[in-house]
């Protein structure tokens, strides 16, 4: 027999996340969630070197106002359909691991576009399945990508984003596939006039 743990992340005996404005209804929050992120979306990003540290700071300019957990690591074990991702005791490490990659991959720079994207793919797909936070990965991850892309030489036109095809590439990636995710990339890069 299992044990469920309780998540000290939401209201007890509720689905919502604890959050700064204790609301305690799903579309209250959504609601709320969306118009602050929404907002920060608006003000300068973090500067910083791409970094681990970098990446927590992204997270947390967009989450400031909702969460007080906004750009730390997730300490319970998370699980979204089929797919169970990195346990909290390994994030850390994962997330060094995985920017010390692109620390390697000297961020990607000088690449052609097919070859920025198929690592640019990799580095996301790779994110994705670590999910280090409990709330806010996705926004993150496309968010750090733009700033990727930018810094690579390679800067995306995010209107070209289509959600329901990036969930589909998301899924696939943590399947182990990731055509659709580099094909969806090197599809949002900016074409140069």
């Amino acid at each position: 027999m299992y044990r469920a743990e309780p998540d000290p992340y939401r209201y007890p005996g509720s689905s919502i996340l604890k959050n700064k404005a204790g609301l305690i209804g799903e579309v209250e929050l959504e609601e709320f969630e969306s118009a602050m992120t929404f907002a920060r979306a608006n003000e300068p990003l973090p500067s910083g070197r791409l970094s681990v540290s970098h990446y927590r700071a992204v997270h947390h300019h967009f989450f400031q106002d909702v969460y007080i957990w906004a750009g730390k690591y997730r300490t319970v074990r998370l699980t979204k359909g089929e797919s169970t991702f990195c346990y909290p005791e390994h994030i850390a490490q994962e997330m060094q691991k995985l920017f010390s990659w692109l620390k390697a991959e000297q961020f990607l720079k000088q690449q052609s576009p097919s070859a920025f994207a198929e690592g640019a793919a990799h580095f996301i797909s790779e994110l994705n399945a670590i999910h280090p936070f409990r709330e806010g990965n996705g926004r993150t991850q496309f968010t750090f990508l733009a700033l990727l892309s930018e810094h690579g030489g390679h800067p995306l036109d995010l209107d070209r984003l289509d959600a329901d095809a990036a969930l589909d590439a998301m899924i696939r990636s943590f399947n182990g596939d990731e055509t659709a995710l580099r094909a969806l990339i090197e599809g949002m890069i900016a074409q140069r006039e």
